[in-house]
This record gives C-alpha cells, structure tokens and sequence, in this order.
C-alpha cells in the first residue's frame, strides 16, 4: 500500500511511455547483443530473434493487461504481490532490481568503453552521477531527454542499415537461415537478445506517473515494442548481409564493423557516438525503472522504509533514486561487465515469467491464457538456454533472495 503523502505525479501521456520505452530498447543492446548471438546460432540468428521477439510479445499483452489494472510503481511486483501472493511479488521485484542493477553497470561501463576506452570506469561512474542527476529533478525531463537520445539512436541506425544494404559488398546469399550451431544455440541466442527488447517493462514500472493508466500503458507497450522489433530486423539483416553470420560473430563492435566491411569508414566514428549516447538512453531508463521497482518493494517494506519517500518539489522517489545511483556507481568502478547481459537476462526473464503467471490468472477461458502460458513456457525456457554461468550465479542470486524473504518473514511472526 502507498503511504500518506508518497503518491507520484502523473505527467506521461502515450507518447511520452512510448519513448521511454524505446529509450530502454533502441540502446546499446542491438551494438552489443548481435555479435554474442551470431556466436551461439551461427546461421540461425534470425531465428533466435524471432524467437525473442514471440516471447518479448507475450511478456508485453501480460504486462499491458496487469498494468491497466494495477496502475502503481513496481511493474511486476505488484501483479505477482496482488495475483499470486506476497511472496511471487517479492520474487519478481528482488530479480528485477538484482538483474537491472547489472545492467545498469554494464551500460555505463558500455559508454565508458565507446567514450574513452582506457578510463572506462572513471567515465561510466561520472554517467551513472550525471543520470540520476537528471533522474532526481522529475520524470518529465527523463522522458524529453530519452526523446532526444531515442531520435540520434534512430539516425545513427538508419544510416547503418541504409549503408549497409548499399555496399556493393552486400550479398543476400550471406542471409541464409539454418540451425547450423543447434537448437541449443538458436535458444541460446534468443535468451542473449532478449537483452534488447526487454526495456518495455520500464513502462509497466512507471504505472504511477502515467496519465488514464488504463488507456495509456495498454497502447504504449505494443507500439514502443513493435518499433523496436521493425528496427531490430532491419539492422540485424543489413548488417549479416555484409558481414555473415561469422563475420558477425566475431565482430568486437558489429556495427561498426560492418560499415567499415561496407566501404564507408568515415561512418564508423558516428556509429561509435550511436553506440555512446544509446548506452546512456538505456542507463537513464534502467535507473528510473530500478528506482521505482526499489520504491514500491520499500513501501512494502521489502527494503528499508527510507527508500520509499518522495521529494514534496520534484515527486520523484529521491531517496530510492539515490541509493540505486550509488550502488550502480560502486559496480561500474569495480566489475567487470564479461557475463553481465547474460545474468541481467536471467533475472528479467524469472520476473516476465511471474508476470505472465499473473496474468494466467485474470480469466479462466482457454483463448485469454494462451498468451501467458506461451509467454511462462518461453520464458523458463530461455532463461535456462543461457551460459552455465549466467544459469548458475542467477539462480543463486534468487535463491539468496528467497532466503532472505523466509528470514524476514520468520523474524516478523516473532
């Protein structure tokens, strides 16, 4: 339940949660995600797109179907919390804020390495600073920022794919579609792409701040979405028609890589700024998402109640901001971001898993569940075709966290 006073400010229209939506997907997922994928499907990239893109919809019908009825901050800890019970809503809110958490510090470290390789760090901390800055005075200027990212981001994409398709070095040959590297590998690259299209739920988690939430979360999801999927395959096919599915496998920065391969290596220092300012589009909405998931689980105490205030100018979970900016700052200056989309793709897919076990339970006729067990199945199934280590440390991950809830629980009966 909300406390007396921590209500947010609905400023959103359709408009403005589409484009936060897109700022999360067209980042630097599509410059970093296509060459692991090409390197565990070989041939049958495309396929593991489109695999990731029928789960990314089934998670995106149960999400707008939850969010028009629980409008609050928190996404998916509130439809788990609300429809399945305490405890599937902690889960999903401890794997989303764990899983993000990761992302934000491979973002950031990701700007770094674009802006000025030999001090990423220094650069990816001064980002996260400079972010949750933005973040604190009010969501209306997140949404004009990621506008003006998602609108260079888009540019930098087009000229790519335009580039690309061009060159005379362009061979549709090089788009054959097989399963040279298995079904396992086609998964495998499914569950590492899903990396890029999962930024919707930072639509879901802003229910609160979202005007006539009924109308607004339902249409913005699809569309921001399906944009991103229109985008995604144009890319992805440009770019393999120029560089191969092994080409791009090995690529250490595909796009930029293909438009050198495609005879235009003046674009290839744009296409590094692309990259850059993509990041930090993904960066500004991960931490405004993790800070309003933080801000519901605190209200809930789940975390410390501290967490759950909002500034009385700015109405925004300052507190909750704060912290998830420190955090992310510490991890940029220390980890090393190798594994990280694959054990962020874990914890997002084991909360889109409860939130299509959510919306299992809104109606009890077989046509209306299709699409959420569709979306469980591929899901689990995903999430369990990623890396033996991603697998590894994010089920400990979430183990750690049902512990943790069992204490909490336990110490509360007393």
């Amino acid at each position: 339940m909300t406390q007396s006073g921590s209500e947010l400010r609905r400023t959103l229209g359709v408009g403005d949660a589409v484009i936060i939506g897109l700022g999360s997907m067209i980042g630097a997922g599509i410059f970093a995600a296509l060459g692991p994928a090409a390197r565990a499907a070989g041939s049958g990239l495309l396929l593991g797109l489109a695999v990731a893109a029928v789960v990314a919809y089934c998670n995106a019908i149960s999400s707008a179907r939850l969010a028009a009825l629980y409008p609050a901050s928190g996404g998916t800890y509130v439809y788990g919390r609300e429809r399945l019970g305490d405890f599937w809503g902690y889960l999903a809110g401890w794997s989303f804020v764990v899983g993000k958490t990761a992302s934000c510090a491979a973002m950031a470290l990701t700007v770094g390495a674009y802006v000025w390789p030999e001090q990423a760090h220094a650069v990816a901390v001064a980002a996260v600073v400079a972010l949750t800055a933005v973040n604190y005075g009010g969501v209306q200027k997140s949404a004009w920022l990621t506008r003006a990212i998602v609108a260079v981001v888009l540019a930098v994409l087009a000229s790519v794919a335009v580039v690309c398709l061009a060159s005379d070095t362009s061979d549709t040959g090089r788009l054959d579609i097989g399963i040279s590297a298995g079904a396992g590998g086609v998964l495998q690259a499914a569950g590492l792409m899903f990396f890029a299209f999962a930024g919707y739920a930072r639509i879901a988690t802003l229910g609160e701040e979202v005007r006539d939430p009924a109308r607004t979360i339902p249409r913005a999801i699809p569309l921001a979405l399906g944009i991103a999927l229109v985008v995604y395959a144009a890319v992805a096919v440009a770019v393999l028609s120029v560089l191969g599915s092994g080409g791009l496998g090995h690529a250490s920065a595909p796009l930029a890589d293909a438009v050198r391969a495609a005879g235009v290596p003046g674009l290839v220092p744009v296409v590094r700024v692309g990259a850059a300012v993509a990041a930090l589009g993904s960066l500004l909405a991960l931490i405004l998402g993790v800070s309003r998931t933080t801000l519901a689980m605190a209200r809930d105490r789940h975390l410390p109640g501290a967490l759950a205030a909002v500034h009385p100018r700015f109405q925004v979970p300052h507190r909750a901001e704060l912290a998830v900016g420190a955090v992310v700052a510490a991890l940029a200056a220390t980890v090393d971001v190798r594994g990280a989309i694959g054990f962020s793709s874990f914890g997002v897919l084991a909360y889109y898993a409860v939130a299509n076990a959510s919306a299992w339970t809104l109606s009890s006729a077989p046509a209306s569940r299709a699409v959420p067990v569709l979306g469980l199945v591929g899901c689990l199934t995903l999430a369990f075709a990623l890396p033996v280590v991603s697998v590894v440390v994010g089920a400990a991950v979430l183990a750690v966290g049902a512990a943790a809830y069992g204490v909490r629980r336990r110490l509360a009966a007393r």
